[in-house]
Parts: C-alpha cells; structure tokens; sequence
C-alpha cells in the first residue's frame, strides 16, 4: 500500500529520547496500576458507603467548595492586580503566591499556625474579638486548604487576564462605563475559560489536601477529618478500604484533568482567554476585504505590473524613495477648490469620481448625492481644547462640528494622539477641554470621549446589538430603549440584520461599521476615530463614507479621524492634520495640504514626488538624497523646501534629451503600473531619489519600457512647485 506524504516525511524519533520518555510514562502509571490492580472491585460499594467515608465525603465536598469560593473571592482581584498593575515589590508578591505551591504542605500547616493559632500573629485577635478559633475546626480546614490551593486560581488567571487584550477594556472604558462596571461585563466574560480553569484545579487541589489540614485543623471525625486523612487512618487498620477511597480521589483528579485538557499547561487548541478570529474574511458574503495592519498606509507606486494585472492590496511592494503613493490611496475631491493645473493625479482606482482633482464637491464622492445632515438630539455643543505633552506634541484647537483628519507616516504619533486624549497611554498626556469642562483630569468613562480602535475591539462575547447598545447602557439608559436607538444605528449602517450575530461571525468589514455605530450611538462629545473604515471594500466603504459625513454634519462635538485614506481625508474632514515624528507638521484645509504639501509623506500620499532639499545661492536646490535641483522660484538661500513634482510632468527618454529641460538624470525602469488609461513608469536613481513618471500606453510603446530599460528622466523647473518645510 502506498504510503501518505506526510507518513513519509514524519520525522523518527531519537531511540536516545524514546527510552528515556517512555520509562518516564511508566514510572508514572505504575502507582495507578497498583491501585486498580489491588482494588477489591467486589467490595468497593461497601467500602465507599461506611459511615466514616460518607461523612469524610460530605466533609471534603464542604471544605473543598469553601476554599473554592475563599479563592474567587480573593484570588481573581489578586490576579487582576498582577496582570493590570505595575506597583514596586510586584515580584514579591507574585513569589508569595507561588510560595505554597513549592513549600511542603506540613510546612505551610505549621505557617498557619504560627499566624491564625491561638498563639500565632493573628489568633489572639481573632479569637479576642469575634471569636473565631480557627484551629482544630471546620474553619481551619478550609483556611488550610484555601493557603494551597489558591495559587491554582491565581496563576491560572493572572496568565489569561495578561494574554486579553487590553483595547476591550479600553474601548468600554471610552464609552462611559466605570472600572467595575468594565470588570464585571467585560473582562470576567472574556477571560471565563481560563477562570473556569483555574476553579477547577483549584477545587481538585482543595480536595486531595493533606499535610496542611492535620497540621493547622487536627483530624477530628465529623470535624476535620477529609477524604485524604480519612485514607491516612484505613491504612493503619483497612488497607482494603484506602485503596477504594484513593481510588475515589484517583477519579476525581482524572475527570478534572480530562475536562481541562488543553485549558491550563496542555498548550491545546482550547487555552483559555480570547483567540483573535480565524475566518478567512476575503470570501466573506459581503465581499469586505481584511483590515490593513494597524497603521500602516497601502503601499507601492501602483496596483501592479502591466503584464500581470492588478494585484491585491496584500501583494503590492513598498514604496519606492521618493515616489507617490499608489493611485488607488490618492485624493480626489478638495473642499475649498481645485488644485493648480499640472498638479492633478489622477483618480483613486474604482472610486467612482471624475478624473480630475478637486472639480467635484464633496457631496458627490459617493455618487449619492448630497448629504443632508443629520438631526442631533440635543443642541449642545462641544468645542475642543487640547494641549498634548511627551511623544506627541502639539496644540489642537477645534469648533463645534469640526471633523480634523490626522495623517503621517507609521510612528508619527497619530494613536498616540488619540490614546492621549483617552488618558490610556503613559507617553503622552493630554490637557483636555471639551465644551468648557477640563477633562483631561477625569478618568477615560468619565470624558465623554468614544474611540473606535483599528481593529474595532468588538466584545467576542455579545451580539452585535448588544454590542451597539453598551454605551448607552453603560450610560443609565434603560434596556429596551438602548435596543432601539442601537438597532437604529445598526441599520443605518447596513448591518441591522446581523444584529443577532457575535463579532466572531462578520466579516471585518462587517465588525467595522457595527464599532463605528456602537461609537456613535453613545453620543459622545468627542469622537476619535481609528482607521474605521480600512476594512471595507470600495463600495461599502463610500456608502459607510456618506452615512458618517451624514451624521457629522449635525455632530455637536469635534471627530478626529486617523486615516491612510485620502479620499477619506478630503471628503470627510475640514482640516488635515499632519503629524512626523509627534510634532505637527502641517494643520490646514484639505484643499490647502493638497495644493502646498509640507511633508513628503504628504506628497507622496497624493501621488506626487517630493524632493526634500536645502536651497543654494545659485538657484538650485541641494537634495537630501544626493544630487542637486534646478528650480525657477527663487528661494532664499539655506531655507529647507519641498520640490513638489507631478508624475505627468516627469518626462522620460532613451537618449539624453536636449534643449530646455534643466533636470536630467538617468536611471533605470524598475516598475510599469496599469492607471486608468494611462501608465506609472517607476525609475530608480542610483545617485539620487526616485521618481515616478505618468505616460500614455503608446508612448511607452514607443519607448519600449519594460523592467530594466535605461532611461533619462528630466523636469522643467517651471514644473517645480517649492513648499517651505
């Protein structure tokens, strides 16, 4: 018989590593086989049912679940604290919790007694002043069993509650709710699994314990006396009998592991804690395309190669030095005016815009026509201050109804921005003031401030509508009513009917427009906005476009949106702010960033190349990446300027060119880029930038381009547009 690949490619196994492991198996099983094989089967009945075992076992059932609540109710805030809370001497305390799990339990019974006796720290006391003996009493038992068995719990917990995910707690912080309140809806369901687990084990831990409880409590029948010292007496008079009992707790202990298998140190498929979903969303049934990597702008020149078609946004290259952002991620419509003539790129792909920048008036982007604006539900107004110190560092001043864009680069500071006003990060801090009230001292549920993250951070374990309405009943809002005005969101988005399905069955563009609208019906007084609309595809994406411009529209607060999008930029803000390095670069109209860019980001994100440089006194420019610029603008001599260039007044040859053109430089064709009707010719310097040309089809082939050709570039340089940086 033919055997499978993966038969043959399984790796042997080392003889030197089987033999070991395998009489590592067998010295663990042989003590369970002693027990099975020396079980009297025939009178096991008889001597589970005595009286002396029945009473051990309605006992240990006690003590045990006592220890078990003492833990829930002890441990799991030990366990938050250890995994929320940076404090001095943390290594301390999570060394003391480890303590009883290595320290031997007729030990730790004598620690007890020391602290809780009669004569211990705390005995006297106890006992002094509400009469509690612990020693030698049901109490003791379960006290005993709580110092050994907790560790479980805890350990088990503090490991889950570290591996959720902070944005949960975050984004429900964000919408009103308090600490507890978070605590209680969000985290404790999230982290169920791994809190399951450790209960579990600790209960099974609290069960089988033996050298503390006869220790500190004594083994008194009726009183103390558990399974495990009721197994410690048989020996000495019923051998027969203490193989039936540890038989029973040998069960126990197994149906416990069985049940946990993979939950706690199995490193199964069923750990506890939230697992980001794994659903392939690129064949979801709305066609929503996957969520871009947090932060991260489209890159490459173009859609892709000429010979091979488009390719898909995860398959384009980077960037090129110098060179524009692909076609398909460039601005189209400006708010107050068309762009200079030579300066126009051309239209994002499948945007169904005209060509032309800046001819067609925001309302049109979507091809809906125009927006009405919606009604707001109370005429307050909530205008924005913030001063914000440390990584990022600038100043934004806004009025009512003001939607700012923030753009730049990966690291710009741009979610620090955000994370800052939240009052959620420690790099940057935030002087807040929202409609008159300071509220950068208040805690993140107390701002008014609702975020929606890159991701969304829907809860995995509520419904869409359930998850559209936390806000507002995080707010007071009665059940019923915080339904509707929730599914009102939801269907204005388009994803009404998904109202009964959890975050883990949309799609991720989907799970995107049921975040941005549990934001939105929270009313907050500030809006910020990650990215929300990076996960849809073009379609859904304008439709989702025009619903949120339609709510801004009648918005009385401001709306920061952090965006890689330009369409999104131009045709959703009033202003775009542009950050490098956590400074502000540039805050100003769209249509004003469009035509005067200040930062190569910018440019390049529009679809042009920017030449960084400092000006010479003989006219021309001394470029950051090596080689010099002729311009036409006079420029004042060692300022720093943007040489902004459009790709359509990139001109190439095969032969240097003569005549007027003043900027000549040879390179190499790296990439040809399918746009419209027309191609972006990508050619690489060795000396200098890049630079992105824009021909027509017969002109490249008349030129013969193709990957690898030399050529010459050359700019006029009254093509040249200069922009003090």
């Amino acid at each position: 018989m033919r055997r499978s690949p993966r038969a043959r490619t399984r790796p042997r196994t080392p003889v030197a590593l089987a033999v070991p492991a395998l009489l590592a198996v067998a010295f663990l099983l042989v003590p369970l086989l002693g027990i099975l094989t020396r079980t009297r089967w025939g009178e096991l009945g008889s001597h589970l049912s005595s009286e002396g075992v029945t009473e051990a076992v309605k006992l240990s059932l006690l003590v045990s679940c006592g220890a078990l609540a003492l833990s829930l109710v002890l441990g799991v805030p030990l366990a938050w604290l250890l995994a929320r809370v940076d404090f001095p001497g943390k290594a301390l305390v999570r060394s003391l919790v480890l303590l009883p799990m290595v320290l031997p339990p007729t030990v730790g019974g004598v620690a007890l007694l020391l602290g809780f006796g009669r004569r211990g720290l705390l005995g006297p006391w106890l006992e002094d002043t509400f009469g509690i003996v612990l020693p030698f009493h049901t109490s003791g038992a379960v006290v005993a069993a709580t110092f050994v068995a907790m560790p479980f719990l805890v350990i088990s917990l503090e490991g889950t509650l570290a591996g959720l995910r902070p944005a949960y707690e975050e984004t429900a912080a964000s919408l009103g709710a308090s600490p507890v309140r978070v605590f209680c809806t969000v985290t404790l369901p999230l982290v169920a699994p791994g809190l399951a687990a450790g209960a579990a084990l600790t209960w099974a831990r609290a069960l089988g314990e033996f050298g503390a409880t006869i220790t500190f409590a004594g083994n008194l029948p009726g009183t103390t006396q558990t399974l495990p010292l009721q197994v410690y007496l048989l020996l000495q008079d019923q051998p027969e009998a203490a193989t039936s009992v540890s038989l029973l707790l040998l069960v126990i202990a197994m149906a416990v592991l069985v049940a946990l298998r993979g939950r706690w140190a199995g490193g199964g498929q069923r750990g506890g804690g939230v697992r980001g979903r794994t659903r392939d969303r690129r064949s979801s049934p709305d066609g929503d395309r996957p969520k871009r990597p947090a932060d991260t702008a489209t890159a490459g020149a173009g859609a892709a190669p000429v010979k091979n078609g488009p390719a898909p946004p995860e398959d384009r290259p980077a960037p090129a030095k110098n060179g524009p952002v692909p076609a398909e991620d460039r601005p189209v419509p400006v708010k107050d005016g068309p762009a200079p003539a030579g300066n126009s790129p051309a239209r994002a792909k499948n945007a169904p815009v005209p060509a032309t920048y800046g001819t067609v008036p925001p309302e049109d982007v979507t091809g809906r026509g125009p927006a009405e604006p919606a009604p707001t539900d109370s005429g307050e107004r909530w205008p924005l201050y913030a001063s914000v110190t440390g990584f990022t560092e600038l100043s934004l001043d806004a009025e009512p109804g003001t939607t700012v864009a923030v753009v730049g680069p990966n690291g710009a500071g741009k979610t620090t921005l955000l994370r800052a006003l939240l009052g959620l990060t420690p790099r940057a801090r935030a002087r807040l003031v929202l409609g008159g009230t300071e509220a950068g001292a208040l805690p993140p549920h107390r701002r008014g401030v609702a975020w929606v993250p890159q991701d969304g951070a829907l809860f995995p374990h509520l419904s869409a509508l359930a998850n559209t309405a936390y806000g507002l009943r995080a707010q007071g809002v009665r059940r019923a009513e915080a339904r509707r005005r929730a599914r009102a969101w939801l269907e204005r988005l388009d994803v009404g009917h998904l109202a009964h399905r959890r975050p883990a069955q949309l799609s991720g563009g989907q799970a995107g427009r049921v975040a941005l609208a549990r934001a939105l019906a929270a009313r907050p007084r500030l809006l910020l906005l990650d990215e929300p609309l990076a996960a849809l595809d073009q379609t859904t994406r304008a439709h989702v476009r025009h619903t949120l411009r339609t709510h801004l529209a009648g918005f009385g607060g401001v709306c920061l949106l952090v965006t890689h999008d330009p369409v999104e930029a131009v045709s959703l803000a009033d202003r775009v702010l542009v950050l490098e390095d956590g400074r502000a670069v540039q805050d100003a109209p769209p249509g004003e960033v469009a035509r005067h860019p200040k930062s190569p980001w910018v440019a390049r994100m529009l679809g042009r190349n920017a030449l960084a440089g400092t000006a010479a006194g003989d006219g021309t420019l001394l470029l950051d990446d090596g080689g010099k610029l002729v311009v036409a603008d006079p420029v004042t001599e060692g300022a720093a300027v943007l040489a902004v260039v459009a790709p359509e007044a990139v001109a190439l040859h095969r032969t240097r060119p003569q005549g007027s053109p003043r900027n000549v430089w040879p390179g190499t064709v790296r990439e040809i880029t399918a746009v419209g009707s027309r191609l972006r010719v990508l050619v690489g310097r060795p000396d200098g930038p890049d630079l992105v040309a824009e021909v027509t089809t017969q002109a490249a082939a008349e030129l013969g381009l193709r990957d690898g050709v030399e050529v010459f570039t050359s700019v006029k340089a009254t093509e040249i547009t200069l922009v003090e940086r």
